[in-house]
């Protein structure tokens, strides 16, 4: 089983290997839509690998009764595999899709331009980390 989680591990680590080193080149080359379509999904994965919070555990709470000392209020991030990284890129492809069909009947032509070539980008890093 920790064979399995291990694999799974490394395959959300090549869909984040491949959004890196796309980012980087894309800061490079100075190329705006890349850049903003590629942060936007790392930014996403990592929104998605925050722990849930339970309310209760965080309202009412006594200051005098809260958590003291280094490390007191950390906890472990959830662990994504590449099938739910991929998830969160498809979903990130398909909000900038309907953003652009939205964009489109209001007559944007450039924000449409703009998210089509965004969605492009993240369908690129889907096709080469597979």
């Amino acid at each position: 089983a920790s064979c399995n989680a291990s694999y799974i591990s490394a395959m959300a680590e090549d869909v984040r290997l491949v959004l890196r080193e796309r980012l980087t080149a894309a800061m490079k080359e100075r190329d705006p839509v890349a850049v903003s379509a590629l942060r936007m999904a790392i930014a996403a994965i990592d929104n998605a690998e925050a722990p849930s919070v339970d309310p209760a555990q965080v309202s009412g709470i006594a200051i005098e009764r809260s958590p003291r000392g280094i490390w007191a209020t950390e906890v472990e991030r959830r662990t994504l595999s590449g099938g739910d990284v991929r998830e969160v890129i498809a979903v990130e492809i398909n909000e900038r899709l309907s953003a652009a069909k939205s964009f489109a009947r209001i007559g944007h032509a450039a924000h449409v331009k703009q998210l089509r070539a965004e969605a492009a980008v993240l369908e690129s890093v889907l096709a080469e980390a597979s």
